[in-house]
């Protein structure tokens, strides 16, 4: 149990961005996770992930594209009402599969300003290629009947841009998704980071920039403490306080996105001798 798995986790815009942040300090720092044995990514972290696995670009490059002017990306807004629906939804829920197919019926009956094809192809101009990598990636997403958990990968038979698409659909943000006349929700419904799936790896870096669960779900810190129950090497990232200012009340706005990044640069440098520690143990 010597491989290496490098968890990403949900968090709108601003956590891609404070992702690559984290991932790019931790590089500079001679900590470099790009070669990772395996990546899981949920929603904001699977956007992160596809770009990372598919080796097109270093994550100099990636970084500077989280620096760019965001004028033509498509921000969303978690409204008051859909907020306090969330919020039911919490409280009636007991399990992660009963809060997903909640949310998932949110969902089901919202109104968006943006069609399902616009969302797909906003999302298939944030990954250098459409083509899922060589490398081992895992994309989450919840079926919105079930609500259970499901990874998509490069055996799936599924195109990356659809299990991305799915993967980051927001419940009442953007449009549900649809695979082989299945329904999907976003990834990080179940949990913030799915680091549980994780499991059977020997070390483990989890950078989630959501860091906290509710009564329904798991946070990454309690995820990372079972993994290390069972002997895994864990570090988990979560944003510090300078971070969460940079994300402003809305992660899902890309005019904070260069600043989430640079609060993700600078956070990485007080995580390196963790991480060093787990990847190199």
């Amino acid at each position: 149990m010597t491989e290496t798995a490098l968890v990403l986790g949900a968090g709108g815009v601003t956590g891609s961005a404070w992702e690559t942040g984290i991932l790019y300090g931790l590089a500079k720092a001679g900590v470099d996770l790009t070669g990772a044995d395996l990546i899981i990514g949920s929603s904001a972290g699977a956007v992160v992930g596809a770009q990372l696995a598919s080796g097109l670009l270093g994550l100099p490059e990636l970084y500077e594209l989280q620096l760019a002017d965001p004028q033509d990306m498509t921000g969303g807004k978690l409204g008051a009402l859909t907020l306090l629906r969330y919020a039911g939804a919490v409280l009636t829920a007991r399990t992660p599969e009963a809060y997903g197919r909640k949310l998932a019926a949110i969902a089901q009956g919202a109104r968006l300003g943006v069609t399902a094809e616009e969302r797909r192809a906003s999302i298939a101009e944030r990954l250098p290629t459409t083509d899922w990598p060589e490398r081992p990636l895992r994309v989450t997403a919840v079926d919105a009947v079930t609500g259970e958990l499901h990874t998509f990968d490069k055996d799936s038979a599924v195109p990356l841009v659809d299990a991305v698409t799915a993967s980051c659909a927001v419940p009442a943000v953007w449009p549900v998704a649809t695979i082989g006349g299945r329904s999907w929700i976003d990834g990080g419904v179940h949990s913030p980071a799915n680091a549980h799936l994780a499991a059977g790896y020997g070390r483990v870096v989890v950078i989630a920039p959501t860091a906290s669960g509710n009564k329904a779900i798991a946070s990454p810190r309690s995820q990372a403490a079972e993994l290390a129950a069972k002997g895994t090497r864990v570090e988990v990232i979560t944003p510090d306080a300078a971070a969460k200012k940079a994300f402003g009340h809305n992660p899902l706005d890309p005019g904070h996105r260069a600043a989430a990044a640079r609060a993700g640069l600078a956070q990485a440098a007080a995580h390196t001798e963790a991480v060093a520690a787990v990847v190199n143990s």
